[in-house]
């Protein structure tokens, strides 16, 4: 593991390595190694009512979503949450969750992912989807073998449940 942490700097609206991931953006704002493996932080556009990914179950971090625009709905648990504008949604390590943007309009959201390394998995997950031409994550060959690399496990049945009860799609 690294301890180096990157100096100081200002990561403007243009600048960080950015990718779609079949039903949101993914945008890397500050990595691991930027911040001595302690969280990274990435940034998801996401188009209206766009679920962003099947119900998905995190083992080794927690994630925090800041909303910067739009509102984002959660599912956490059993909990379904709302959040607009200026709030912030914990997600914990262990809890079976998913999200979406809740609106008509575009949402934006500052995922800080503590610790850090599960920014990789998107790394990994965009380049397979672009070498199979794969339209949603679902449709990436070796998904579950991914996913336990990273401590994640996905639910990809809840996805028709999951639009139809929020009127989303899937992708976007």
């Amino acid at each position: 593991m690294s301890t180096a942490v990157a100096g100081p700097r200002i990561v403007t609206p243009d600048q960080g390595q950015a990718g779609f991931l079949g039903s949101i953006g993914v945008r890397f704002l500050v990595d691991g190694v930027d911040a001595s493996e302690r969280f990274s932080l990435v940034e998801h556009p996401m188009s209206p009512r766009a679920l962003a990914a099947p119900l998905h179950r995190h083992t080794r971090e927690d994630e925090y979503s800041y909303v910067l625009q739009g509102r984002m709905g959660a599912l956490l648990g059993d909990d379904v949450v709302e959040a607009g504008p200026g709030d912030l949604v914990f997600k914990p390590r262990d809890q079976w969750h998913t999200f979406w943007n809740a609106g008509d309009e575009p949402c934006r959201i500052l995922e800080i992912i503590a610790p850090a390394g599960f920014e990789h998995f998107f790394n990994e997950l965009g380049e397979r989807m672009a070498e199979t031409n794969a339209a949603s994550v679902v449709q990436v060959a070796g998904l579950p073998e991914l996913g336990e690399r990273y401590g994640i496990h996905f639910q990809p049945e809840s996805i028709a449940r999951l639009c139809q009860e929020h009127g989303l799609v899937y992708p976007a």
